[in-house]
């Protein structure tokens, strides 16, 4: 990779603590073989979503960020600015008033340079190839543009069923990021390897547990993929140890990518984005179509966490019925038993697939209604019409369910949420009375044990009407 960088320290448009980079770079891997007319089209359709861009760019240029507000990095490099242009020998990322954080000696982080043309990969092939795609009403046509996707970002792998899916929350405490990166290293010495949500917190600490143990098994080539979407990626920046990261377009095709790319999936504790995720798979999972499918699903954390599953699994219970807890364990302070059963759960999931010849790198026999695909703009009429009401079929209630948590995820720390919130107040939330209650606990319950922010004090974006 070929740079050249000027460094200027405290630049005068810059906050007065904080450096800045003026850069430009060239890419290496994916984006560096193009024809003229591809890097044109690239080029125009950055120029197209360039605040879009240029938001997501400042994410990863300051990969490691504990911060989940999406609009601090903006604050403090408010004058920073990307552009992709064209050149004969392909394209080049022209970076105006760059963090100095991501560049070394004047040189852009080797890391942070891919997740850079990452950004530019993932939105320019969502705007070129997905934009004006009509076969995004069918439930068949999202979960081909999801397969796309992936395959474009190079990170459908043809081996042995090998990847992990992690969820859990941003913003936990300690013991719970030391159990995380127990697990981590747990599965990395059975050579398994990591997907998360890319953050940090229970996303990053089941991939570092991972490294070390990779490291001690000399296991070359592991992956250590980051799923994220435009909206989220910007209150929660890739973790230094992401080396796959994939943008999404919206929430349902990233939670729809972890499910189809996943050979198991382990849910630390976490708030109500995690809550969104299992009410998400629980909603497939009850499905149907989808009753004989191997899928090993974990719910682990340290003796601290016990309080926080048995609060979960009621609410589960309580709205989705008892066969929904026949799809999950739960296993609290033993991460050593977690890897061993998802080890064990991923034979099955091999065995499955051989038997009825589906691909190991993407599950295509898992049926995916259109209702979890759909994507949902959580205003104040959506959130207030959800229909969380018992005698529903278990997932039309997950559904709407996970409709509701994706709302508050949105008005905690999506730029598009939070500026509804501040200008109409709250969501409300209606439904049944003891559902409504349960809700009302749980998210209580989050916010008391400070899963919804990182830092600072916690503004509820809701308000459950019981």
């Amino acid at each position: 990779m070929n740079d050249s960088n000027s460094l200027h320290a405290g630049a005068a448009d810059a906050a007065p603590s904080l450096s800045t980079v003026d850069a430009h770079v060239y890419p290496r891997g994916g984006l560096d073989v193009l024809s003229r007319e591809e890097v044109a089209r690239l080029r125009d359709a950055s120029g197209g979503i360039k605040d879009l861009l240029r938001r997501c760019a400042l994410a990863v240029l300051t990969s490691g960020s504990a911060s989940d507000d999406p609009r601090a990095a903006q604050e403090l490099y408010p004058h920073f600015g990307i552009e992709v242009l064209q050149q004969d020998r392909g394209l080049r990322i022209e970076l105006r008033n760059a963090p100095a954080m991501a560049f070394v000696d004047g040189q852009i982080i080797r890391g942070v340079a891919e997740l850079l043309f990452a950004v530019v990969r993932d939105l320019a092939f969502t705007a070129i190839e997905l934009a004006h795609d009509d076969d995004l009403e069918s439930s068949s046509g999202i979960t081909d543009a999801v397969f796309r996707l992936l395959r474009n970002a190079r990170v459908l792998h043809p081996a042995d069923p090998n990847l992990v899916v992690c969820w859990g929350g941003h913003s936990i405490g300690r013991e719970e990021y030391l159990y995380t990166k127990q697990v981590g290293y747990e599965l990395g010495l059975r050579g398994l390897d990591i997907c998360t949500g890319c953050g940090p917190g229970a996303m990053k600490g089941p991939m570092k547990g991972a490294t070390i143990a990779h490291a001690k098994q000399r296991t070359r080539r592991s992956r250590y993929i980051g799923i994220t979407e435009p909206g989220i990626i910007a209150a929660e920046s890739p973790n230094p140890i992401v080396n796959h990261l994939v943008i999404m377009p919206d929430i349902e095709k990233r939670l729809e990518a972890f499910v189809r790319m996943a050979h198991g999936i382990i849910v630390f504790p976490g708030g109500v984005g995690t809550a969104e995720e299992i009410l998400y798979l629980l909603g497939i999972l009850l499905r149907e179509e989808n009753a004989g499918r191997r899928f090993p699903v974990i719910l682990t954390g340290p003796t601290g966490a016990a309080a926080y599953f048995e609060q979960i699994d009621r609410f589960i219970r309580l709205t989705l019925g008892e066969e929904a807890a026949t799809r999950y364990e739960i296993i609290v302070d033993d991460p050593e038993a977690v890897a061993r059963r998802m080890q064990a759960g991923i034979r099955k999931v091999r065995e499955q697939r051989i038997a009825q010849k589906d691909s190991f790198f993407f599950n295509w026999a898992m049926h995916v209604p259109l209702a979890f695909q759909q994507p949902f703009a959580p205003t104040h009429e959506a959130m207030a019409a959800l229909d969380l009401h018992h005698g529903r079929k278990p997932h039309e209630l997950a559904a709407d369910l996970r409709r509701a948590f994706s709302g508050i995820v949105a008005g905690n720390v999506k730029e598009d949420g939070m500026r509804r919130i501040e200008q109409f107040g709250p969501f409300e939330i209606h439904g049944d009375p003891d559902i409504m209650q349960a809700l009302d606990g749980l998210l209580r319950a989050f916010v008391e044990q400070r899963r919804m922010k990182i830092a600072g004090d916690y503004r509820p974006c809701y308000r459950v009407v019981t």
